[in-house]
Parts: C-alpha cells; structure tokens; sequence
C-alpha cells in the first residue's frame, strides 16, 4: 500500500498505489515495537521515510530499507532501491516494519509480474488471483529472527477472502499475533477510503492462547488524543471497542468479534446443519454492458423487431428487503451482425448508440471483438432467461447506516445488470423461494453476513462464493411442524409481496426463531 514504481520518470505515483503512512500513525505503530539498541529493524517499502526518521529520531542505527521508487527517502543514507521481492537478502531481523503495497495482480506493472513469475515463495504460496500486499507479509516472516516482530498497516481485506487461506495457514504456523488494531473506515490515509488493520505477529515456534483486538469505528480524522485512547488501558471511550479473542486456527476462518457473538453464530450455524445456500440455489453475477446509459431506454418510440429485442432489467438502488421499486427497459441487439442491419432494423436503438460508438468501443473487450452495439458480457445469460422466478441482491451492499440486506423476489423474465446477484432455486429442491426469501433477509442472516461474509470496510460482497457460503436452514419434512411451519412463512411471505407490512414481517420472525436454533 506504499510504493510501486519502477522508474524515475513515470508521471503519476497515485498510478502505483503510493499511500503514504501519516506520522502520528507510524510513531504509534514503532510504539508496538519491543525494541533495544541493537534491534536489527527493516523496513522492505520505506516510500517518504517516516518509518526511518522515528527510528532515528530514537537513536536506531541497525536499520536496512528498500524502496523501488527512485525519487523517494533520498534523505536517507543507505537506502536500497530495488524490489523488496526480487531482493536476495541472507541476513535475518528482530523487527519488520512499514506499510506494505496492496495492489491487485491484474494492476501490477508488468515488470513485477514477470519478477514473480520466477519467485520461489510467489511460486510456492500465491497465484493470479493473490494481491501483491500476501508475498510482502510472507517474505517478511521469512525474514524474520525467532521471536522477532512484523508490525504493518495494511487493507484488512486479506484476512478473510478466500485467496489468501494460504498465506493465513502459512502465518498460524509459523508464529502468532500479539495485537491487532481494526480501523473499519476510520480515515488513515487522506487519498484513499480502505478499511485499515496494525497488527503485530511474532514469528515463534510457540503459540499464544490469546490476541488482543482493539476496534476503532470513529469516522473522524486521526489524532494523537485517538491513539492514546487506543493505547490506554480503558475500554470505555466512545467508538473503541477492546477485548481478546483465541489464538487463530489452521482453515478456521479469522473472527475479530467477541466470544459471545461468536458463539451466536455457531448456534445459527448448527441450527443449520452444514446445509448452505450454495446447496440449493443456482447463483449467477449479472450480466455486463459495460456503458449502462448507452443501453437504457426511456419513452422512445420503438417498432415491432426493437420491442422484441429489449429486455427487462432491475437495477441494485430499486432493490428492497422482499421486493423492489422500479424496473427498467434496456435494449438488447447482441443478434444483430452489422452495423446496415442496425441501421435497417433497429432506428431506434441505432440512433442512440451512434453518438457513443466511440465511448462503446472503449469498454473492456473480453479478449474478443465486441461491435459497439452489443453488450460486452452475458455471463448468466440462458439462467436469466429461464421460466423461473429469482432472488435478486445487489452485489455489494453497504452496512454502516442499516441493519438489513435487500434480497428481492422478482419474476421469471427480467435481468440483472453487473450491480446484482441473482440466484435461482434448483430442480430438486423442495422448500419454495418464498421460503428461501425470508430466509436470506432475516437478522440472523444479516448477522452472520456482516461477520462472516465476504467484508471490506462496512461493505458486504455478493458474489457466488460469498452467497454460496451462507448457511441455510432446510426443512425436515418428516417434522409435521416444520412443515407447516414452512407453510405458513410462505403464505405470509407472498402476502408481504403483494402488500408490505410490519406485522407480517413479525409473523415472519416468530416463526422462524422456532427452527432456528440447535437441534
């Protein structure tokens, strides 16, 4: 997340992800660190210098720094410029420190690329799919003494996606955290809006029992009164949350809650037997125009082949709990083979898309020929076409300002565009989608989701895997009572969707907490 340039005369650093570490955040990060006079320390992506001027401001002189960007820290004598990853370095540290870069593999400048194509660790630990932030964080353990020390600001992302269980199993066995501070989206860096974690991790062959977590959901600018606070011994400041949680496991997922709310979780986890959504729903992205606006149509005045080739589509922001607000017509002409045929067949369509065929052909090419009137990604296409009825949920939703998710039932026929999820109930399943539905938005879902789906910040994602993930409760259908229990949450459930209301939404609830704990 620091700096990523591979030459002095590239013209932008916000290009390469330079997000530089405020002072008052790097002085408290060295403030984690045990630290004697002869502490060997590195610091593998020193970018401006701040980590180096602390250190040496405190009269550290065993230091080592790389940086790739030429143009940064030349205040600063013995300053490496070269790669951190391509490094051989043979000596080892008490304490690594700094702010690691976090870039996705498909924006990585090519020469890094091709520098982890023949990287042993990359090689052995990562893929295409990793981010640039996992060989960091393992390199530096590698590089670390016995009990040394690995101090880093980072996106929190990692430490629950699926790409990185490797580099989590790798750090579970290998040492330990001692701390780890959650910022959620507390401002750190002035140009980017990330949910941020310091954590210290101690390299040992023994384990620690305990890790402490300190919380921190102000959104407020950061101060030296905010990390004080985060310092002391007080749990009682307003937006600071303090409390310890196990030693992390091998394959366990990485839970920066408290054991109560923990234990919540795996009650509505065992009251579902290991059934998962995944189990039981088709689930497909929408699909990709890659120019919305172009496709959207309003009042204009179609003919008869242009009506037969617009589709229906619901977009996330008309999406609500059971049901949504508006739909809209796009034009769909994927069939059409030229652009005389375009012009021909389709006036109307044609005499909207010219003026942006420019803009048309700029969009991402799916590594094909794409005519500026098509859109570029059907993903999903023949489910979306289907017969059935489908739960709709926008593909991220934000949870900071609400305690809900909108999974929306919608008829057989109509579309999803890249900013929703859909997902279709399969042939042998038994339980309705009016079931299923009321199921997706119940609190304890909600619940689970916000802890233990796929988070950034205080945005859930809704991709396949993370839906896939959720658990569910099925029906024993030999239970006279479930079933009629499943009944009754069906017909309240098509009743809601035919005229919203509180009480039935009660009803709903009630029923459900009936089959939702252990059995």
């Amino acid at each position: 997340m620091n700096t990523y340039t591979e030459r002095k005369s590239l013209p932008s650093i916000k290009q390469y992800g330079q997000y530089f570490t405020p002072d008052i955040v790097a002085d408290f990060m060295v403030g984690l660190a045990d630290l004697h006079a002869d502490t060997k320390i590195l610091e593998p992506s020193c970018g401006e210098g701040v980590f180096l001027k602390l250190l040496t401001q405190k009269g550290y002189k065993n230091i080592t720094a790389y940086e790739i960007d030429h143009n940064l820290a030349t205040a600063y004598q013995g300053v490496k410029y070269e790669n951190f990853v391509a490094a051989e370095i043979h000596e080892k540290f008490n304490l690594i420190i700094g702010n690691p870069p976090y870039i996705r593999w498909k924006n990585l400048d090519a020469e890094l690329k091709r520098d982890l194509e023949t990287n042993v660790l990359w090689q052995k630990h990562f893929n295409g799919l990793c981010d640039y932030l996992y060989i960091f964080i393992l390199k530096s353990i590698e590089l670390l003494e016995e009990n040394g020390q690995l101090i880093f600001i980072c996106p929190e992302y990692w430490m629950n996606t699926t790409h990185s269980a490797g580099l989590r199993n790798y750090m579970v066995e290998n040492g330990y955290f001692e701390s780890i501070y959650h910022f959620n989206e507390t401002p750190i860096f002035s140009n980017a809006a990330v949910s941020t974690v310091i954590f210290k991790y101690i390299k040992s062959k023994s384990k620690s029992t305990d890790i402490k977590v300190v919380k921190c959901q102000s959104s407020k600018a950061i101060s030296q009164d905010l990390f004080q606070q985060l310092k002391g011994n007080s749990d009682t400041e307003k937006g600071i949350e303090k409390f310890s949680i196990p030693a992390f496991q091998i394959d366990k997922r990485w839970l920066l809650i408290r054991k109560a709310e923990a234990d919540t979780l795996l009650k509505f986890e065992q009251a579902c037997s290991s059934h998962t959504i995944g189990d039981i729903c088709e689930i497909g992205n929408g699909m990709v125009s890659g120019l919305d606006k172009a496709f959207q149509l309003g009042n204009e005045k179609l003919n008869q082949t242009e009506r037969a080739n617009t589709i229906q589509v619901i977009k996330a922001k008309d999406l609500k709990p059971y049901t949504y607000k508006n739909i809209t017509p796009y034009l769909f002409a994927n069939q059409v083979e030229s652009e005389e045929q375009l012009q021909t067949d389709f006036p109307t369509f044609y005499q909207q898309l010219k003026p942006q065929e420019e803009r048309l052909n700029q969009r991402y090419q799916y590594n094909r020929t794409i005519h500026y009137w098509e859109w570029v990604f059907l993903r999903n296409y023949k489910l979306f076409k289907s017969d059935q009825p489908r739960i709709f949920v926008p593909c991220k939703e934000r949870i900071s300002n609400k305690n809900h998710f909108r999974f929306a039932y919608v008829e057989a026929g109509i579309f999803p565009t890249q900013d929703v999820t859909a997902l279709f109930l399969k042939p042998d399943v038994q339980e309705s989608i009016q079931y299923v539905l009321a199921f997706l938005n119940h609190k304890k879902v909600f619940n689970w989701l916000k802890t233990k789906g796929i988070v950034k910040g205080n945005i859930v994602e809704f991709s396949e895997k993370p839906i896939s993930d959720i658990p569910f409760r099925k029906i024993d259908w030999q239970n006279k009572k479930e079933a009629a229990i499943h009944h009754k949450i069906t017909e309240l459930t098509a009743a809601y969707l035919k005229k919203e209301n509180d009480t039935t939404l009660k009803e709903i609830n009630v029923l459900f907490s009936k089959i939702l704990e252990p059995v």
